[in-house]
């Protein structure tokens, strides 16, 4: 008998939200180290320390659903990071900044991370994909900039073109961060804040 299934972990006991983080650490640095493709829950027990699979096909139904909650448990943790950077932000603006800034921050320092879900993303086949998780942050972009533009920060645009533009370009970000850890990523921080501050603001800084 598995244990319950679903990505809510608020239901579990204690020792078994340990035990599941350790699994999908361990799926981390697998699908790092071998690619997605040959991150069998062979190489993912090793990995974890376990004496056999049995203990992740408990906690896991398949090798799918695991990658869900790799998937999850690495947005969760960009989500808190980048979120209380944002909520402290007094302006719409100063909130787009620092969403930016977080998110290059999370990136440069979970870059292990990154790569995992990368590779997720390009390589997961399933009826339930990963990628839905992704649509969180257009969504709260898209009330970010129409905010925006009832205060007068920001021009008059499409809110969710505008948002679609800023997550990829910090998907590309992400990309190179987590192949190249030694990309300077305070000018990719920097440039971005200023593209999207001139792209939204609702007019030119007279010279």
């Amino acid at each position: 008998m598995r244990a319950n299934s679903g990505s809510d972990e608020q239901g579990r006991s204690f020792t078994e939200r340990g035990r599941r983080a350790q699994i999908v650490a361990a799926t981390v640095e697998a699908i790092v180290d071998l690619g997605y493709p040959k991150a069998s829950f062979g190489q993912i027990a090793q990995r974890a320390g376990l004496s056999s699979t049995g203990m992740i096909s408990y906690h896991f139904e398949n090798k799918a659903e695991l990658m869900r909650q790799v998937a999850v448990s690495v947005y969760g943790t960009a989500e808190e990071l980048v979120g209380t950077r944002v909520v402290a932000a007094d302006t719409a603006r100063g909130q787009l900044r620092a969403f930016i800034e977080a998110s290059v921050d999370f990136y440069r320092t979970h870059h292990r991370e990154l790569r995992a879900l990368t590779e997720i993303l390009i390589n997961h086949r399933d009826d339930q994909p990963v990628m839905p998780l992704h649509q969180r942050d257009i969504g709260a972009l898209e009330e970010l900039f129409r905010a925006g533009q009832r205060t007068g920060e920001f021009r008059d645009f499409d809110p969710h073109v505008m948002a679609v533009a800023v997550r990829h370009a910090l998907d590309g970000v992400a990309m190179r961060l987590g192949t190249e850890i030694e990309t300077d990523a305070d000018s990719y921080a920097r440039e971005l804040v200023t593209t999207f501050d001139l792209a939204t603001q609702a007019r030119q800084e007279e010279s």
